[in-house]
C-alpha cells in the first residue's frame, strides 16, 4: 500500500498541483489510514480492503475522540486515493463508494475587535530590525486578508509601493492583485529601506520577508513571532494568522464592503464562503444589542 500511495501523493502534487499543506494532509491522512488496514484490520494490500474495513476504521477515530471534521476530511483523502487507484488500474474496485460524510457544524470564524487588532499592530513598537519586520508583516497581513503561506511567499518584485498594491500567488497557483493601504505601505517602506537590507547581509533572493540569518521566514517561524506579539498586546482570545485574515473580511463587510470585492481579495472561487463573515456582522450585531440595550 505504501508504492500506490506514493504515486497518489506524487500526482496530485504534480498532476493535479495541489499546494504543499493540502498534499501533506493527505499524506498524514492515508498514513494512519495505512497503519490501521495492516495492523488492526489485517489487510496486506489495497486489493485487500473492502468497504466494512473502512466503516471500522471510521467508528475507530470516533471512539479515539477526532471531531467530525477531521473524519470528514479523512474520508474525503480515502475517497481520493481508491478512486486514483481505480483509475490508474491500480485497483479493480473503489471500497470508498457510498461513504457517509458527517454533516459539519458550521462556526463561525474567530475576529478580533478594532482595538485587539490596534493593540496586536502596536505590540512590536521598537526601531530595532526584527520590531520593524514584525510590524511590516502585521500591517500586511491585516491589510490584505492573505493566508499565511502567502504572505511568506510574497516578494519584492511583486510588491508595488508606488502603485500600493501587492500580488498574491494563492492556492492553485492562481494570481490576485490586492490593494495595500497606507499603513501598510509606509510599514513596508520602512522594513524595505532599513530591516531587510540589514537581515539580508550576503544572501541573495527576492523573498520580502526574512529571518535573522536572512533566509525566508517560515510559516512556524511567523507563528512564534505573533504568539509573543499576542502576548505582549494582552490579547486572550486564541489567535492563529487566520485570525488576522478572519478579522480583514469580517471589518471590511461590517463597513460596508461590496461582498464581491472582499471574495476577490481573499481569493475565494465560491461567493458563499464570503457570505459567512455576513453571519458574523450579524452575531456581534445581536451581542452588542444584548449587552447595551435595556431591554434586550
Amino acid at each position: 500500500m505504501e508504492q500506490e500511495r506514493n504515486e497518489f501523493l506524487h500526482y496530485i502534487q504534480l498532476e493535479r498541483r495541489l499546494a504543499k499543506n493540502t498534499v501533506q494532509s493527505y499524506e498524514r491522512d492515508l498514513k494512519q489510514y495505512e497503519l490501521y488496514v495492516k495492523s488492526a484490520a489485517k489487510k496486506k494490500s489495497v486489493h485487500d480492503i473492502d468497504q466494512p474495513t473502512i466503516v471500522e476504521y471510521l467508528h475507530f477515530l470516533k471512539e479515539q475522540g477526532r471531531a467530525d471534521t477531521t473524519i470528514a476530511r479523512t474520508i474525503a483523502s480515502i475517497r481520493a486515493f481508491h478512486q486514483f487507484l481505480l483509475r490508474e488500474n491500480l485497483a479493480s474496485s473503489d471500497p470508498s463508494v457510498h461513504l457517509d460524510i458527517p454533516k459539519r457544524t458550521k462556526r463561525l470564524p474567530q475576529i478580533l475587535s478594532l482595538q485587539e487588532v490596534e493593540a496586536l499592530l502596536n505590540a512590536p513598537s521598537g526601531n530595532d530590525v526584527f520590531s520593524i519586520r514584525n510590524r511590516a508583516m502585521l500591517e500586511t497581513l491585516y491589510a490584505t486578508g492573505m493566508r499565511v503561506s502567502e504572505l511568506m511567499n510574497v516578494t519584492v518584485t511583486n510588491t508595488n509601493l508606488t502603485m500600493g498594491f501587492v500580488r498574491c500567488i494563492g492556492k492553485a497557483e492562481k494570481e490576485r492583485i490586492i490593494p495595500l493601504g497606507g499603513q501598510a505601505t509606509k510599514a513596508l517602506q520602512k522594513y524595505l529601506e532599513s530591516s531587510r537590507r540589514n537581515l539580508m547581509k550576503n544572501k541573495q533572493h527576492d523573498v520580502l520577508f526574512v529571518n535573522h540569518l536572512g533566509s525566508p521566514l517560515s510559516r512556524q517561524g511567523f507563528w512564534k513571532i505573533l504568539k509573543q506579539l499576542a502576548a505582549i498586546a494582552s490579547i486572550e482570545k486564541p489567535l492563529t494568522p487566520h485570525t488576522l485574515r478572519h478579522s480583514f473580511a469580517s471589518h471590511l463587510v461590517a463597513n460596508g464592503a461590496d461582498l464581491r470585492a472582499v471574495q476577490e481579495m481573499l481569493g475565494h472561487v465560491d461567493i458563499a464562503t464570503t457570505q459567512m463573515y455576513t453571519q458574523v456582522t450579524k452575531a456581534k450585531m445581536k451581542d452588542v444589542y444584548a449587552q447595551y440595550h435595556p431591554r434586550a
